[in-house]
C-alpha cells in the first residue's frame, strides 16, 4: 500500500474531527497547521479527487447560497488508513528552511548583508510567536482537543527559543567581525 502525502493526510486528519468542504479545509489549515504543515488550494483539491477516488473520502454535494460545493466525509477505509499512519512508531521530520539555506550560504554577501539577514529571521519568528500567542489567547481552534494545545506550546517554544538564537548569533557575528577588524 503506497505512503499518503502529507497533505492527504492532513486532509483526513482534518476530515476526522468533521465533514469540511475544500475551502473549509484550507481554511482550518491557515489557522491551525500551516504553522508546521502548510497546504494550497491547488494541493487540497487534487487531494481530495484522489483520495475519494481510493475510496478514504466521499463527497456529498451541498450547494450554499447559489454556488456549488462538496462537503467531504472520511470513509470507515479513511479512518483505517489515518489510524495506521498514526500508529505509525517513526515519523520523518524533514525542514526545507529557505531562510537557513541563505544563512548557509551568507558569507557570500557583505558583511551587514549577512547580518540583515539573521534580523530579517529574527523578525519572521517574532510575528509567528505573535500570531501563536494571539492563537493561545482566543478561543479554542480545534473544539477542546488536548494535543492542538500541546502542539501550539510546542510552536511558542520552538519560535521563542529561535528568536534567542538570532540574537545570540547576531551578537557572536559582531564580536568576530570586531576582532577581525582590530586585527587587520
Amino acid at each position: 500500500m503506497r505512503r499518503l502525502s502529507g497533505t492527504a493526510l492532513v486532509v483526513l486528519g482534518l476530515l476526522a474531527l468533521r465533514p469540511r468542504s475544500g475551502y473549509e479545509i484550507k481554511q482550518t489549515i491557515d489557522k491551525t497547521t500551516r504553522f508546521f504543515w502548510n497546504a494550497s488550494y491547488g494541493q487540497i483539491y487534487p487531494e481530495l479527487r484522489r483520495l475519494a477516488a481510493a475510496g478514504l473520502v466521499e463527497g456529498e454535494a451541498a450547494p450554499r447560497g447559489g454556488r456549488a460545493r462538496t462537503v467531504y466525509a472520511l470513509t470507515g477505509e479513511g479512518r483505517r488508513r489515518l489510524e495506521e499512519w498514526l500508529g505509525e512508531p517513526d515519523f520523518r521530520v524533514d525542514i526545507r528552511d529557505e531562510g537557513l539555506l541563505k544563512l548557509f550560504f551568507a558569507d557570500l554577501l557583505p558583511g551587514e548583508a549577512a547580518l540583515g539577514l539573521l534580523r530579517v529571521r529574527r523578525a519572521a519568528h517574532e510575528r509567528i510567536l505573535e500570531q501563536l500567542r494571539q492563537i493561545e489567547s482566543g478561543p479554542q481552534f480545534v473544539g477542546g482537543r488536548a494535543y492542538p494545545d500541546v502542539v501550539l506550546s510546542y510552536g511558542i517554544g520552538f519560535h521563542s527559543w529561535a528568536v534567542g538564537w538570532c540574537d545570540e548569533m547576531e551578537r557572536r557575528l559582531a564580536r568576530e567581525a570586531a576582532k577581525a577588524a582590530k586585527a587587520s
